[in-house]
């Protein structure tokens, strides 16, 4: 399971000329899986996410988790994540999982983050063509893989 996080003053996502989810400052997370992810992987990259310590504290050094600051959660199933780039141009997704596999995975995600936090948790609509607007606090853009926790 791979997931990019930004940091946002605000964020929300589009379907179909509908907003379906939308938060001020918090994070927004990119949620890619692939085959052989499991419930591990999510209790550890939520329990990662909700320890993060990536908002400004008053002397203004990264030293302060979600919680710290109230901020919200937006969550985005991209099986983009884990896209090949190796052979030609025309990036090859192998490697993410099939909807039957990632879909349950992306809800199970969702709701371990609710359970964790006591912040807001929006998300976008798994499989359909969504149109995300953020702005990116910081900048900070991080990318976490839970097959890398060593």
């Amino acid at each position: 399971m791979r997931i990019v996080i930004q940091r946002v003053s605000e964020a929300s996502v589009v379907v179909d000329k509908i907003t379906v989810g939308s938060i001020q400052q918090g994070l927004l997370v990119l949620l890619g899986i692939t085959d052989g992810d499991t419930r591990e992987d999510i209790n550890w990259l939520c329990n990662k996410l909700m320890g993060l310590r990536i908002f400004s504290d008053a002397e203004g050094k990264m030293n302060l988790s979600i919680q710290d600051v109230s901020g919200s959660f937006l969550v985005i199933s991209q099986f983009t994540l884990f896209a090949s780039t190796k052979k030609g141009n025309r990036p090859s997704y192998l490697q993410s999982a099939k909807p039957e596999i990632s879909q349950p995975l992306y809800e199970e995600f969702t709701q371990r983050l609710a359970e964790l936090s006591e912040t807001k948790i929006e998300k976008g609509v798994f499989g359909a063509d969504m149109k995300v607007q953020l702005i990116n606090d910081g900048p900070v853009t991080i990318t976490i893989d839970s097959k890398n926790k060593e």
